[in-house]
């Protein structure tokens, strides 16, 4: 009972000592805090600096509340949010208000024994207030990353939604006379088997026929719609060889292909088939200037519970701040490309339960598809 009394005794001289000593503290925080001139916030600065020393006799005096502490950090974590500054400073100016009060409080002559316990709730104080201004701070910037990610994800939509209506309207134009070409030209190879440069309009034909796809794609909420069936990744792999011969001869790529004979995927064939072009078609595209050689490499490997096919090539390295946006639409690392090629594929794979990476450094720049696998 007698140290209790005691101990409100000397909680007393403290509060005095820090209500008269007030200005001097105060002053030597003002002089050695760090402000920004750019600051908008600047004055208030010092304002909650004052209001953050009033809480502190508060604290002695029992009138405290964590209401009252939490509060107070809110707002300052709102300010600093808003300021944009960096928010080191504020936990610098923080910790140095704390500092200068537990070194000048031993003017109070205080017997130690009573001044650890003030110093350590003076402590508790400053790591609470820390606490809840930094959590709040960290919570009111998710909000903003967050509010950030949904707009840039609404304008893709938007951008998305337009690109459907060009494309309904593109198809609509061209899918049915280019139809009829196709049609044509394959009668005209099977009456004309010796003709000249059918199959190189047949091949072009299909190209602008896939990229039409691609235009579909995009303004498709669902991808899965084809039929599911187990389709043998070599002999997709050797179709989209012959149907980019032409390609492969023109750039002089060497394609390399190591894929097990057995190495079977249940997918969409029609939807597998358009990946697997698309990379091989940027691929090419992308060692075109290249010195030689030119190498396209084709994977196959079964790692822990996945199946996984990679299609590498040797042509320039895709910088590193563009490997993790590759996969958006409207993001190309081609002068004239529309950015939805890569789009499409990732939705196509990931609509047949699986997903897609991109790798790249001064070796090689690898896509890889992975699916599941249960053995």
């Amino acid at each position: 009972m007698e140290l209790s009394s005691e101990n409100n005794q000397y909680k007393k001289v403290l509060i005095q000592y820090l209500e008269e000593n007030q200005t001097l503290f105060l002053n030597e925080w003002n002089e050695t805090i760090k402000i920004d001139e750019i600051d908008p916030y600047k004055e208030k600065i010092k304002e909650n600096g004052y209001g953050m020393y009033a809480l502190v006799i508060q604290t002695f005096k029992g009138d405290l509340s964590d209401d009252m502490l939490t509060k107070l950090a809110h707002q300052v974590a709102k300010e600093r949010l808003e300021a944009n500054i960096n928010i080191g400073d504020f936990l610098y100016n923080i910790n140095l208000g704390r500092n200068i009060i537990i070194r000048n409080i031993f003017g109070a002559n205080i017997p130690l024994s009573h001044l650890q316990e003030f110093i350590n709730a003076i402590n508790v104080h400053f790591d609470t207030f820390s606490y809840h201004a930094v959590t709040e701070y960290t919570n009111l910037t998710n909000e903003l990353i967050e509010e950030k990610k949904s707009y840039i994800s609404e304008n893709h939509k938007d951008k998305l939604a337009v690109l459907g209506q060009i494309s309904s309207s593109f198809v609509h134009e061209f899918r049915n006379p280019l139809t009829a070409i196709m049609g044509f030209n394959k009668l005209l190879k099977r009456e004309n088997p010796e003709l000249k440069y059918l199959d190189i309009i047949d091949y072009e034909l299909n190209q602008l026929n896939f990229r039409i796809t691609q235009f579909l794609h995009t303004s498709k909420s669902d991808f899965n719609e084809e039929q599911i069936e187990d389709i043998s990744v070599l002999n997709l792999i050797e179709e989209i060889q012959e149907l980019t011969y032409a390609n492969i001869v023109d750039a002089s790529v060497n394609v390399e292909i190591d894929i097990f004979p057995n190495f079977f995927i249940t997918a969409s064939k029609d939807g597998l088939k358009q990946v697997f072009l698309n990379l091989f078609i940027n691929s090419i595209d992308a060692l075109k200037d290249k010195e030689h050689p030119r190498i396209l490499k084709i994977h196959s490997s079964i790692e822990e519970n996945e199946q996984i096919i990679r299609i590498s090539n040797n042509g320039p390295v895709i910088a590193s701040e563009l490997i993790e946006t590759i996969f958006e639409p409207f993001v190309t690392t081609k002068e004239l490309g529309t950015g939805i090629g890569l789009y499409v594929c990732k939705k196509i794979i990931e609509s047949n339960d699986g997903y897609m990476n991109c790798e790249s450094n001064e070796a090689l720049t690898t896509f890889s598809i992975h699916f599941p696998y249960d053995g």
